[in-house]
Order: structure tokens, then C-alpha cells, then sequence
């Protein structure tokens, strides 16, 4: 996908010139601010499951967290719930006290996201749009979290097929979990957090486009370009975001930075998503296996036991 964007913006020739000018350490800069930024979200992860009162041990908590990118490119990042699974079968937690965690966390981290480019906006006037746009989005979303009526009729109405009426129960734990969760003291600070873990990112995003020769992308902008196309990204419901956060990424470097031609931000934009995205899966993987290994082995039919209760 990432090359079929290149193919569109620019010729892979001329991408290939850009890599051979670009300052390598750039690139090694910004795989440890991901790693920063993967600190800073399991700390959150951490407190978030202590304040559901799910207490596992620290070394397990981090595998089941990392697990979970190996699933980030699933739509939505749905496939993150596995960390509940694994959860569940590690430590015999259920996975509606769980849940509400993961889907939390997204909630946490779209609403950091926001503010940054928010903030990006307001600098630089870049995006407008597509920042509104995410804004009446998440806004909406924030809406129905604090209306505990509307999401519990919501989950009776998503339940209502009689197939999944046995959910129903777990699926209104669920909620009231999440909406514990959504309270504004628990979201100031949660939110926060991803605000420090995303400009981690933020700042490798502006390390690597700077490192190609004749560019020059202030940190603000940088900012703002990488909250956008990723809350665009995400919002898209596309495994990943992939297509949609590369192509925007891509086109507002180009529109918006100094001396960044089509080839130089597509080279920019696949090495960002390598540092980011690709880094995150192929940590998430190797911590999958390992999960795997140290849980209990499952009787078939368990991971149906883990969301529904007995008939």
C-alpha cells in the first residue's frame, strides 16, 4: 500500500535518491522515541487495569500490552482485544473488566491526538478540515461515553438478536466499565499521558523528514502533520489506516514544509510508518509468541467462555 502511494506521488527512482542523502541516525532516533512512546502508554495501560482492580504481575502486564500491536493493523485496532483474551487466560481475568481498558486507550489516545493537532492548527493553519472533521467525530464519541443511559440502550439494542442475548449481561458490565473509565479525572490523566507518548513520535516524525538534505520542517508542523494523518488513519476503520494516513501524510508535507518535494516525503512517510507502525508490529509479534508460550493451554470452546455466560 505504502508503494503504490509512492508510485502515485512520486518516481521510485527519485526515492531512492532521496534515501541516499538521508542521515541514517535520524531513523535510529526514531525508533527509540517509539520505544518512549510504548513506555508511556504501558504505564497508562497499568494504571487503567489497577483502576478496574485488575492487578497482574509487571512482566506480564507489559507482554500481554506489547501483544497487542501485533493485532494493530486490524480495523479499528478491534484486534487489540486480544490482550483481554490473553488476560483471561493468564491470569483468569474476565474480559468484560477488561475491555473497557483496551477500548479506553484508543479513546485516551484520539483525544491526545486531537489536542496536539488542535494546537497545530491553531500554529499554522494547516489541515483545517481534516481536524474538524476528527473533532465532531471524537466529540460525538465523547458524547455517548458520558450519557450512561444512551450506551446501556445502545449495548440492549446491539444485543437485541436473540443469538446475542446471552452477551447481554457482559456486554452492560462492559459499559459500566467503560464509563468508569470515561469519568474526567480518569481521562484528564490518561489522556495526558498519550499526549507525552504521541509527540515521542511527534518528534521522530520531525527528526526524519529533517534529515534529508534541504529540508526544513519546524517541530510544530511536524506535529501537526503526524496527529492529523494518524486520527485520520485511525478514524477510517482501514487495517491500520494504511492507504489513507500514508497518502495524507505524504500530500501535507508536501503542501505545507520547506524544501520537501513529492520523492523526499515519500521517502519520509514510508520510514515514519517503518519507526512506527511496522516497529510496533513486529514487536507485538515476537511478544505474542512468548504470550502464548506462558499461557495455560485452552480447551476448545474457552475463548467463548471467556465472553459468554453460562447458559
Amino acid at each position: 500500500m505504502v508503494f503504490a502511494i509512492v508510485s502515485v506521488a512520486s518516481d521510485v527512482r527519485a526515492v531512492g535518491d532521496r534515501l541516499g542523502g538521508f542521515g541514517w541516525w535520524a531513523f535510529g532516533a526514531a525508533l527509540a522515541l517509539a520505544v518512549g512512546n510504548y513506555i508511556l502508554r504501558f504505564v497508562r495501560w497499568d494504571l487503567l487495569l489497577r483502576d478496574r482492580d485488575v492487578r497482574v504481575p509487571t512482566r506480564d502486564s507489559a507482554l500481554v500490552f506489547v501483544s497487542g500491536f501485533a493485532l494493530a493493523i486490524t480495523p479499528g485496532k478491534v484486534g487489540e482485544l486480544v490482550k483481554s483474551y490473553l488476560l483471561r487466560t493468564m491470569h483468569g481475568v474476565p474480559v468484560a473488566r477488561s475491555a473497557p481498558v483496551v477500548i479506553a486507550e484508543r479513546v485516551a489516545d484520539l483525544l491526545a491526538l486531537l489536542v496536539l493537532a488542535t494546537i497545530g492548527v491553531a500554529l499554522y493553519g494547516v489541515a483545517i478540515e481534516l481536524v474538524i472533521g476528527a473533532g465532531a467525530v471524537v466529540g460525538a464519541g465523547m458524547v455517548v461515553l458520558a450519557w450512561p443511559a444512551l450506551t446501556h440502550r445502545l449495548a440492549e439494542l446491539a444485543t437485541r438478536p436473540r443469538r446475542l442475548q446471552r452477551l447481554r449481561p457482559r456486554v452492560h458490565e462492559a459499559v459500566e466499565g467503560l464509563t468508569a473509565l470515561s469519568r474526567p479525572s480518569v481521562m484528564a490523566w490518561s489522556s495526558a499521558l498519550s499526549a507525552a507518548a504521541w509527540l515521542c513520535e511527534c518528534l521522530g516524525f520531525a527528526l526524519i523528514v529533517d534529515a534529508f538534505p534541504g529540508t526544513d520542517v519546524p517541530f510544530g508542523l511536524a506535529m501537526l502533520i503526524y496527529a492529523s494523518t494518524t486520527i485520520a488513519g485511525a478514524l477510517s476503520f482501514l487495517p491500520g489506516g494504511l492507504g489513507v494516513t500514508e497518502g495524507a501524510m505524504t500530500l501535507l508535507l508536501v503542501q505545507g514544509s520547506h524544501g520537501v518535494d513529492a520523492a523526499a516525503a515519500a521517502a519520509a512517510t514510508i520510514l515514519v510508518r517503518l519507526a512506527t507502525l511496522w516497529f510496533a508490529v513486529g514487536l507485538g509479534v515476537i511478544a505474542l509468541a512468548v504470550a502464548r508460550r506462558r499461557a495455560p493451554a485452552v480447551e476448545p470452546g474457552a475463548e467463548a467462555e471467556a465472553i459468554l455466560p453460562p447458559p
